[in-house]
C-alpha cells in the first residue's frame, strides 16, 4: 500500500508538473490506488479551501503561479516601448505578476486592450516574471485614444486623422467621413476604436468627445483624466444621494468637542480629513488623539455613492484641480473637518510612555469641533516661537503638547529605523489663468513630519485593533526587495565605494546605513535613486505581509477615507467590530475583499501615472521658452535607445537620445546599466553629473529632448564618427571591453570577500 503524500509533496508536484495536474495524474505519480484515492481527494480539497491550490475544471494549479496557457489582456506600451499584459485568471496572493508580451514578426498587430490566449514562459533574474507567446487573439476591449484632430481637405464632415498625445503611441488614427462629430482641425478629441486593428494601414477611430483647445492651460490635467480613463463625472444616482445627505447628529456618539483638536494641512488644502490633539503627562509621556472624518456615516455599503467610490478607488490630485473620490458636498463640506463646526469622526486615543512607545490605544465614534485650521508653515512658526494672532491662543492647549508628542514619536522612529530616502517633492505653482508660474521643491518642516508620525501611529493602532477584534481588513503591504534588486543595489554601492550588508536578513537600518555613507557625497542622489528602484511597490491585501519600508509588522490605511476607499473599508471594519451601528462591513464587502484590494491597488497606480504625466506636461510647458539653454543634471536611467537625465533646476526628466551622445556607436549593457562608446570607451551610467542643452520641449506630450555637452565636468571626447556603423568587429570590440570590466568588478568583489 502506497503512503499518502504530504501536503508539501503535493504542492511541489503541482508546481513542477503544470501540464499534468488532474487528480488521476497526482494519484498516478504517488502510486495511489483504490480507497486511498478518497483520502487524496480530501487532502486536495483541504489545500483548495486554504487557497494553496486552485481548481480549474478538473485540474489543480499552484495558486501563486499562472498556468502555462492563460488569457491575457495587453496593456499600453511603457516608456521603453515594451508591452506588458494583465492575467485575467490571476487568483494568487501578493502583487500581480509582470508578464512581458514577446511578439514574433509573424504575430498580428495588437494593441492595448486586446485579449489573447498565450503560452507563458517563466523568467528569472529579469524585471518581469513571465514572457508571453501568442497562441491566438480572442477579443478586444474598445480602445480609446486622446489626440489632436486634423481635418481632411473636405472639412470636418470629410473625416481626418488623430495624432495621439501619448508618448507611447506614435501611430496616427484615421477618422472616416461622418465620424468626426464636428471636430475642428487642431482640437483635442477623445475617440474610440472602430473595428479590429489590422496589420496594414491606420487604425480607424470615431470621435466621441471634443475636448477643446489643447493649448489652453487647464487642458493639461483634462488630457490626463481622459487618457488614463479616470471617471470625473458622478452618476446622477450618486449625486442624488450626496445632495440628500444631512449633517450627523450626536446620536450614538461620544462628545469630544472639548478636546483642543486642530487640523494642519497645506495652505491650499482641498479637504481636511484628519485632526490632531495631544496632552502632556508629568512622567514625560503623552496622550495623542487622531480624529478622522466619519465617511462611513454618509457612504453606506452597496449604495450608489459606495459603488462609485470603489470604482474610483481614490482621489486624483493635479496642480489645477482634483478628481475626488466623493462628491464635493461630502469631501469638501460634510466630511471635511472645518474649524468651528461639529463634524462626526472615528478617533483613536493613544498613550505614549516617556520613550515614545505606544503603551495602549482606544477607538471612539464621536463628534469634534476643530479649534483651528492651520497651514504647515503657520503651525511651524508657532512651534518655533513666532505665533501669529490666530495661533498664539493655541500655544499651551494645542501647539506645545503636539510638539511634545512628536518629539516622543521621533525618538521611537529613530529606534525603529524605517527607510529614510531623501526624495524632494516638486511643487508646481500656477497663475490664475492656469499657466506655470514657478517650479520649486516643497520645503519640509517638522510640522509635516509631526502629522506623518501621528498618522503612521494611528494606522498601526487601526491594524492592531482589528486584529484584536478578529475582523477582516485591508492591510497596506510593502514587501522587502527581491534578491536580484538587492544585488543590483549592492553592485552600485560597491562601485561607488560604499558597502551594503550581505549574508543576513535585510533590515531597513542596513539601507539607512548605506544612505548615510552616501550623504553629502557626489553619489548621494545615485544611491537614493537606486535604493528607491530596488523597492517593491506597495499594495493592498486582506492578509498581512508586513510593511518593510516603515519597519512595521501590521499597518493599515485608516486616516484618509475622504480620498482612499481602502480607509473606508477599515472604518467599516472598526464599526462592525465595536458594534457602533448598521453601517459597518457588509457581507458583500467581506466577500469582495480580495477583489477590492486589487481594484484599489490598480486605481492608485492609475492616479500616480496620471499625476506624473500631468507634471511632465506642465514642466515641458514651463521649459518651452528655454529651448537652447544649458542645464545641469544627473543621469537617472539608461536604455538601449539613450539615457534619461533629471535636471537639477526643476527635477524634470528629459531624454538624451543615443544619437545626441557622441559621434560613435554606443553599446548598451543592461546588466551594468551603462552605454559604452566603441571608440573612446566613454561610459554613460546612472548617477553621472552631466551638462545638457535643451533641444525640444513638447507640452502636449510632456516630452523633453536633450543634447549631451559634458560628462562629470569634461567635454565629450570626439570620436571619428566611423563608430556610428554597427559593424560586427566594432560591436565585438566593445563587448569584449565590457566583459573585461565585469571580470575586473568580479575580481574586486572576490578580494573583498577574502
Amino acid at each position: 500500500m502506497a503512503q499518502l503524500p504530504s501536503r508539501q509533496q503535493i504542492l511541489d508536484w503541482v508546481s513542477a508538473h503544470p501540464d499534468a495536474t488532474a487528480k488521476r495524474d497526482i494519484a498516478k505519480a504517488f502510486g495511489i490506488k483504490g480507497a486511498e484515492r478518497i483520502e487524496l481527494k480530501r487532502l486536495l480539497k483541504e489545500l483548495e479551501a486554504e487557497g494553496l491550490l486552485e481548481r480549474r475544471r478538473r485540474h489543480y494549479h499552484d495558486a501563486e503561479r499562472l498556468p502555462p496557457v492563460t488569457v491575457l489582456q495587453l496593456l499600453p506600451p511603457d516608456a521603453d516601448g515594451d508591452i506588458f499584459a494583465k492575467p485575467l485568471e490571476w487568483q494568487g496572493e501578493g502583487p500581480m505578476p509582470r508578464i512581458l508580451y514577446a511578439a514574433l514578426k509573424s504575430d498580428p498587430a495588437l494593441g492595448a486592450g486586446d485579449r489573447i490566449l498565450a503560452r507563458l514562459i517563466e523568467t528569472r533574474g529579469e524585471d518581469h516574471d513571465y514572457q508571453a507567446r501568442l497562441i491566438r487573439r480572442i477579443g478586444t476591449v474598445q480602445h480609446r485614444v486622446v489626440g489632436i484632430f486634423r481635418a481632411a481637405a473636405g472639412g470636418p464632415d470629410a473625416g481626418g486623422r488623430i495624432l495621439p498625445i501619448d508618448k507611447g503611441q506614435d501611430k496616427e488614427w484615421q477618422v472616416r467621413a461622418g465620424d468626426a462629430q464636428g471636430a475642428k482641425s487642431g482640437e483635442l478629441v477623445e475617440a474610440e476604436q472602430v473595428g479590429p486593428r489590422g496589420r496594414l494601414g491606420l487604425p480607424m477611430a470615431r470621435v466621441i468627445e471634443r475636448l477643446g483647445d489643447p493649448s489652453a492651460p487647464r487642458a493639461v490635467s483634462l488630457i490626463a483624466i481622459h487618457q488614463h480613463g479616470i471617471p470625473d463625472d458622478f452618476p446622477d444616482e450618486a449625486m442624488a444621494e450626496a445632495d440628500a445627505a444631512r449633517p450627523a447628529t450626536m446620536k450614538g456618539r461620544e462628545d469630544l468637542r472639548a478636546l483642543p483638536f486642530v487640523t494642519i494641512d497645506p495652505a491650499d488644502a482641498r479637504d481636511r480629513d484628519d485632526a490632531v490633539a495631544a496632552e502632556t503627562h508629568e512622567d514625560g509621556g503623552a496622550t495623542v488623539w487622531v480624529a478622522i472624518a466619519d465617511v462611513a456615516h454618509y457612504v453606506r455599503p452597496g449604495s450608489a455613492l459606495d459603488r462609485e467610490a470603489r470604482n474610483r478607488g481614490n482621489s486624483t490630485y493635479f496642480p489645477d484641480r482634483v478628481v475626488p473620490m466623493l462628491p464635493d458636498i461630502l469631501s469638501g463640506d460634510l466630511c471635511s473637518l472645518h474649524q468651528g463646526v461639529d463634524r462626526p469622526v472615528i478617533a483613536v486615543r493613544m498613550r505614549l510612555d516617556a520613550q515614545g512607545n505606544k503603551t495602549g490605544h482606544s477607538f471612539h465614534r464621536g463628534m469634534i469641533r476643530s479649534a483651528m485650521s492651520l497651514a504647515y508653515e503657520q503651525a511651524q512658526a508657532a512651534a518655533d516661537g513666532n505665533p501669529d494672532d490666530r495661533t498664539a491662543p493655541l500655544l499651551d492647549a494645542a501647539i506645545r503638547p503636539l510638539w511634545h508628542g512628536y518629539g516622543l514619536l521621533r525618538a521611537a522612529r529613530q529606534r525603529r529605523q524605517p527607510l529614510e530616502l531623501d526624495l524632494p517633492e516638486r511643487r508646481i505653482e500656477l497663475t490664475e489663468d492656469g499657466r506655470v508660474k514657478s517650479v520649486n521643491f516643497r520645503e519640509r518642516y517638522d510640522a509635516h513630519r509631526l502629522i506623518e508620525e501621528f498618522m503612521v501611529l494611528a494606522n498601526v493602532a487601526a491594524a492592531e485593533e482589528l486584529e484584536r477584534l478578529r475582523r477582516p481588513l485591508l492591510y497596506r503591504v510593502h514587501e522587502e526587495p527581491t534578491v536580484e534588486k538587492l544585488d543590483a543595489l549592492r553592485e552600485v554601492a560597491e562601485a561607488s565605494g560604499f558597502t551594503l550588508a550581505k549574508g543576513q536578513v535585510l533590515e531597513t537600518r542596513h539601507l539607512n546605513r548605506l544612505l548615510e555613507q552616501a550623504e553629502g557625497s557626489e553619489f548621494d542622489e545615485l544611491i537614493n535613486m537606486t535604493a528607491l528602484r530596488s523597492m517593491q511597490q506597495a499594495y493592498y491585501h486582506p492578509e498581512n505581509f508586513g510593511h518593510f519600508g516603515l519597519a512595521l509588522r501590521s499597518y493599515a490605511h485608516f486616516t484618509s477615507p475622504i480620498r482612499r476607499y481602502s480607509d473606508l473599508i477599515v472604518h467599516r471594519a472598526l464599526i462592525m467590530g465595536h458594534k457602533w451601528g448598521d453601517d459597518g462591513l457588509s457581507a458583500q464587502d467581506i466577500e469582495m475583499l480580495s477583489d477590492t484590494a486589487q481594484q484599489v491597488s490598480e486605481t492608485e497606480r492609475r492616479s500616480m501615472a496620471a499625476e506624473r504625466d500631468t507634471t511632465d506636461r506642465y514642466l515641458a510647458a514651463y521649459l518651452a521658452d528655454r529651448v537652447g539653454a544649458e542645464f545641469t543634471g544627473r543621469i537617472s536611467g539608461v536604455q538601449k535607445f539613450g539615457a534619461f537625465v533629471r535636471l537639477d533646476e526643476t527635477g524634470a526628466d528629459g531624454l538624451l537620445p543615443i544619437r545626441e551622445i557622441g559621434r560613435e556607436y554606443f553599446h548598451y549593457d543592461p546588466d551594468a546599466q551603462v552605454l559604452m562608446g566603441s571608440e573612446t570607451g566613454l561610459e554613460i551610467g546612472i548617477g553621472q553629473r552631466v551638462t545638457v542643452r535643451l533641444t525640444e520641449a513638447v507640452p502636449l506630450t510632456g516630452g523633453l529632448m536633450l543634447e549631451l555637452l559634458e560628462v562629470e565636468g569634461r567635454p565629450l571626447p570626439q570620436g571619428s564618427g566611423a563608430g556610428r556603423g554597427k559593424g560586427p568587429m566594432r560591436k565585438r570590440a566593445t563587448q569584449a571591453r565590457l566583459a573585461e570590466i565585469k571580470r575586473a568588478q568580479k575580481r574586486r568583489r572576490v578580494r573583498r570577500q577574502h
